[in-house]
């Protein structure tokens, strides 16, 4: 038959397993109620670490992308799943957040003594595992269509988890989120249906061949763009993220911020990078890099502002994704674009997630320990909470770029790639954005250091729970010494960038 694949590489069924082992999970978590859901959850996902490893070794091995056809029919009428260097680096960053995040939640969502089951327990970890499989879908599918089906899926795995305590105010704020997630929804699906209109398919693969920078391609790059923008909350359309990602418990804010938001994040580098280069243009890239800047200043001057802790690290959030938008004018559209820049970007987002995912959790211990996160009212928390005072100051340190955390190296490709392309207006916006960032971590780490009788503490907080927290932030430390690995795994099985080669 002639539309039998021909383009499936051996191992590539570990990218259905991927999919497929959250998903089981997700149904036995729901079968076997709240009690046993926290044990699944954390088993699927110590599998899903190990299966993203094997992609991220197989990938490594053989150079090139790994590559499984779903039902034996080769694009445009099969799908097909992909996995490349970028897709590799994202599994293994979610399972890790999610591990972390999963050892850290089954003190606040386990089933009480006595009850056979309960409401928000068995949601928020079959929510955990639905998020898992939607993120893997995000970055396996090979084709726009089923990318806006992930996209669907985590959005509606997300929304619960802001309004898990059932207070008013966290339901207008994922009333908000959905909205605003549901809006993105409908412009991505619009620009969707006039790609496959003008080119009679949404195969990544295919649309990269036949794609022309005409009207229709241009209006569809337009939408989906604005969608994916408003999904991934880069000002102006950062409006739902803030009340939202402070409303939810710790756990919840922690998956929101270091995770959920990456996978719009990443389908428009999908879409930028890989599915339509030649329609990008160098003005379009630079518009999107002002956005990431505004994002910067914006989220950072109103982060150092807030009187409470959480909305604080929320507000960082906008500030923080503002960085990643500043890949886009160093990789996409110029005559001579810098690969660095990819990898720069993909390093700040897993740096984001793990030091994010961590500071929320510190921020949740905090509130824990003393009822109420009032920056003002912080001071000499360290000799109360020493472990979580100092898994705050090594997220903070990440997030501000201070060696030797992921996030200074991170930095410093986007500011050697600034240089390289002669567009030194980002490397400003870098230096400028650690500065402010610093001023909001420095302000809380300086009153939490206070030589002074700390306030008394209202509940207790377990080393353990403690001891989870300062490991991801010490994870997003160790990151910077991915500078070292012979390997630039990001790379591994990356297209030229914008006709480019490499």
């Amino acid at each position: 038959m002639p539309f039998v694949a021909d383009l499936a590489t051996p191992g590539g069924a570990l990218l259905v397993l991927a999919i497929a082992v959250p998903a089981i999970g997700v149904l036995a978590a729901f079968a076997l109620g709240s009690r046993h859901a926290a044990r699944i959850a954390i088993a699927v996902v110590a599998a899903g670490f190990a299966l993203a490893v094997a992609v991220a070794a197989r990938v490594l091995a053989d150079g090139a992308p790994l590559v499984y056809v779903l039902g034996n029919w080769r694009p445009p009428l099969g799908v097909a799943l992909r996995a490349d260097g970028l897709a590799a680096v994202m599994m293994l960053v979610t399972t890790v957040v999610l591990f972390f995040v999963a050892l850290f939640a089954r003190a606040d969502f386990a089933t009480p003594a006595g009850v056979r089951d309960a409401r928000a327990p068995l949601v928020f970890w079959t929510m955990l595992l639905a998020i898992l499989a939607a993120l893997n879908v995000c970055f396996l599918a090979g084709d726009l269509f089923t990318l806006y089906v992930a996209l669907e899926l985590l959005t509606f795995a997300a929304v619960p988890l802001v309004a898990l305590d059932g207070s008013a105010e966290t339901l207008r704020a994922a009333l908000r989120y959905l909205l605003f997630a549901l809006a993105g929804s409908l412009l991505y699906l619009a620009g969707t249906a006039l790609l496959y209109g003008a080119y009679g398919t949404l195969d990544i693969a295919l649309l990269a061949g036949r794609a022309r920078a005409d009207a229709a391609t241009t209006v569809a790059a337009a939408l989906m763009t604005a969608g994916l923008l408003a999904k991934t909350a880069l000002f102006p359309l950062h409006l739902w993220l803030p009340p939202a990602h402070a409303g939810a418990p710790a756990a919840a804010s922690a998956v929101l911020s270091g995770l959920v938001v990456k996978g719009s994040y990443f389908i428009v580098l999908r879409l930028w990078l890989d599915a339509l280069p030649a329609v990008i243009t160098p003005a379009a890239a630079q518009f999107i890099g002002a956005l990431g800047a505004a994002a910067i200043v914006f989220g950072s001057a109103v982060a150092i502002a807030q009187p409470r802790l959480k909305l604080m690290v929320a507000y960082s959030t906008v500030a923080q994704i503002g960085y990643l938008f500043l890949l886009f004018p160093l990789a996409v559209g110029l005559a001579h674009p810098e690969a660095t820049a990819i990898t720069g970007g993909m390093l700040q987002v897993a740096s984001h997630a793990t030091a994010k995912a961590a500071m929320f959790m510190a921020a949740g211990l905090v509130y824990a320990a003393l009822g109420h996160d009032r920056v003002a009212d912080l001071t000499g928390v360290a000799r109360t909470l020493p472990i979580t005072v100092a898994a705050f100051a090594l997220s903070g340190i990440a997030l501000i770029g201070l060696p030797p955390a992921g996030g200074f190296v991170a930095k410093w490709l986007l500011l050697s790639a600034a240089l390289a392309t002669a567009q030194w207006w980002w490397a400003v916006v870098i230096v400028v954005g650690g500065l402010l960032t610093a001023c909001y971590v420095f302000g809380v780490l300086g009153r939490t250091l206070a030589t002074v009788d700390p306030p008394p503490p209202r509940g207790a907080v377990t080393r353990g729970r403690e001891a989870v927290v300062l490991g991801l932030a010490i994870v997003a430390t160790v990151l910077g010494f991915a500078a070292f690995a012979p390997v630039d795994l990001v790379q591994v099985g990356r297209p030229p960038v914008a006709g480019v080669p490499r």
